[in-house]
């Protein structure tokens, strides 16, 4: 048996290749929309990809079943309950798919969703049991799978699916069982999901929270308790999910000119900057939105730019196009126009206008000297943290807005007064100021480090 675990930071996805060298064929489970790494994979190992499996519908990324399914011939598998409307074979409880020597076995594990799956796999050249499970989104490392990403109205009756799915199937199974999830650190399916990118089912059963002894109702609260801001554009790209989406083939670098370029702009496309930010703060088009090409693009492209407005992009390096394209193609971001090709320097010599300055950042001690000593012009703390961990403790005086609102709060705010935006660790913050920015406040301050620093350096906190 070879088993191959991919992974994509940010996002914090997991999918897998699992495959019988002996016969040569193999499944990918959970595929994302990059595909071409599950083909080169299965090609180093001599597999053919037969089977491809999605352990649910998912709703923090877009995935590739369609594409690989057209790129290898193979069939796409999903539980009954998905109403998938894509071309596929369903899935009941205790179906086996063979793969030469290699076992899957469906375990229908609603929880998360109602179609979620957990797949057992066994190596018959060893045993018939099972060696590992790949759990999907029911059982992560420290962690279970939220009930609330298929709406507020059904999050308790999923969460009373997800203890019959923990305590009466997986818990049963024997500890030394190897856990797979489909998601690790940096996925918004889960509460605090551990780093770690697999574990045992043992290790779980003695030190997961949420495996803790409990009675139904109380396992219920726990789950639906506490949870972070759901994905941006969710039930979107649940949508795109269930409905099939479309396949993105190969990616195309597609340079533009200034002169190409102007229309789009005049007809409403957005201007994504992705340079660092101490080039954008030298000089920028005014009304660009700045977000850095880095592994948290994909998570905070959704809290600034609308899924259906067409998107150009401003690259340090046109080498990038490709992965700032996969990253807003994860999450349905599919209508990138393409790059500039000329730089702002050419923008300028052209009449077009520019501007200079930005976002500041801010450690807690200068935040806390501006609330202190600003003369009746200190800056109105924005919390974008969720409301449980605003309750914990906040900077005295910060409002509460989650970052999963700010967009629809902005009225709220005045233009022309300073605001100071704060999460738990910075990274929050960050897209909130860029929305900010975007949306021509005059003074953004983002509080590098959070509230954690701010609590780290002493400085006194509010709870209520």
């Amino acid at each position: 048996m070879y088993t191959q675990q991919f992974f994509v930071e940010g996002l914090g996805c997991a999918s897998y290749l699992v495959g019988c060298e002996a016969e040569g064929v193999a499944a990918v489970i959970d595929p994302e929309r990059s595909v071409q790494k599950y083909l080169e994979a299965a090609n180093a190992r001599g597999l053919k990809i037969t089977h491809i499996i999605e352990t649910h519908l998912h709703a923090d990324h877009v995935s590739g079943n369609t594409d690989l399914a057209r790129r290898t011939g193979a069939n796409i598998y999903i539980h009954e309950a998905s109403e998938a409307e894509f071309n596929h074979k369903p899935l009941h409880e205790g179906d086996v798919i063979a793969l030469g020597n290699i076992r899957l076995k469906v375990v229908h594990t609603p929880g998360h969703t109602p179609e979620s799956i957990t797949l057992l796999i066994s190596d018959t050249t060893r045993a018939d049991e099972p060696w590992l499970a790949l759990t999907g989104d029911t059982l992560f490392v420290g962690d279970i799978g939220r009930p609330d990403l298929v709406g507020a109205e059904a999050a308790s009756g999923l969460a009373i699916d997800m203890h019959t799915s923990l305590f009466a199937k997986l818990l049963t199974l024997d500890d030394s069982l190897l856990v797979y999830p489909g998601h690790g650190a940096g996925s918004l399916c889960g509460k605090s999901i551990g780093a770690m990118r697999s574990t045992t089912l043992g290790f779980e059963r003695r030190f997961n929270p949420a495996l803790a002894t409990r009675e139904l109702e109380e396992f219920v609260t726990f789950a639906t308790s506490d949870l972070p801001e759901q994905p941006r554009n969710h039930s979107r790209i649940k949508s795109m999910n269930r409905s099939g989406v479309r396949p993105l083939g190969d990616v195309v670098s597609k340079p533009l000119s200034i002169r190409e370029a102007v229309p789009y702009f005049q007809r409403g496309a957005g201007l994504l900057d992705t340079r660092p930010k101490e080039d954008f703060v030298q000089a920028h088009v005014p009304g660009s939105v700045h977000l850095e090409a880095d592994d948290q693009l994909s998570n905070r492209i959704g809290f600034i730019i609308p899924p259906d407005v067409p998107v150009i992009l401003l690259l340090s390096d046109p080498a990038d196009y490709e992965g700032v394209f996969l990253s807003l193609a994860r999450v349905g971001y599919d209508n990138v126009i393409g790059y500039l090709a000329e730089g702002l320097d050419i923008w300028e010599k052209m009449g077009l206008p520019l501007t200079a300055g930005d976002i500041q950042d801010i450690q807690p001690a200068e935040l806390n000297d501006l609330l202190a000593n600003a003369n009746g012009n200190s800056p109105m703390v924005v919390d974008v943290r969720e409301p449980w961990e605003y309750r914990q403790g906040h900077v005295p005086g910060a409002v509460l807005m989650p970052l999963g609102q700010l967009s629809m709060r902005l009225s709220e705010l005045d233009l022309e007064k300073p605001v100071a935006l704060i999460c738990a660790t910075g990274n929050r913050s960050q897209s909130a100021s860029a929305l900010l920015g975007q949306k021509g406040f005059k003074t953004v301050y983002n509080v590098v480090g959070g509230t954690s620093e701010w609590m780290r350096s002493g400085f006194e906190l509010e709870r209520n």
